[in-house]
């Protein structure tokens, strides 16, 4: 495992949730990290780790070989992959993403 791929592990299975995202959870760079920030505390998750990957290339890349997805943001819950915002709010809309941040 390289060294950014070892970083990233480290966060993902280092908080129970992470959302890697452009800008922060205070000022989102992005409408689509936003809209992952307005899902997580739509289901009541108040206590989660983001990280800014405007601020660190190699793990902006990193990310995407890391859990085989191409773009950002993505959330992992659980040490796990859930997904992107389009992804988040689907399972948002149905109760599945509540159930899995429940169950986590």
């Amino acid at each position: 495992m390289s060294d950014v791929q070892q970083r990233i592990d480290d966060l993902v299975k280092g908080s129970h949730v992470v959302l890697f995202m452009k800008g922060t959870a205070q000022f989102p760079m992005c409408g689509f990290s936003g809209r992952a920030v307005q899902v997580l505390k739509a289901c009541g998750v108040n206590d989660f780790k983001t990280f800014n990957v405007l601020e660190d290339e190699e793990v902006r890349q990193g990310i995407k070989d890391y859990s085989q997805w191409p773009t950002i943001p993505q959330l992992f819950v659980g040490g796990e992959f859930v997904g992107g915002s389009d992804i988040m709010m689907e399972m948002y809309q149905s109760g599945e993403l509540q159930q899995v941040l429940n169950k986590a």
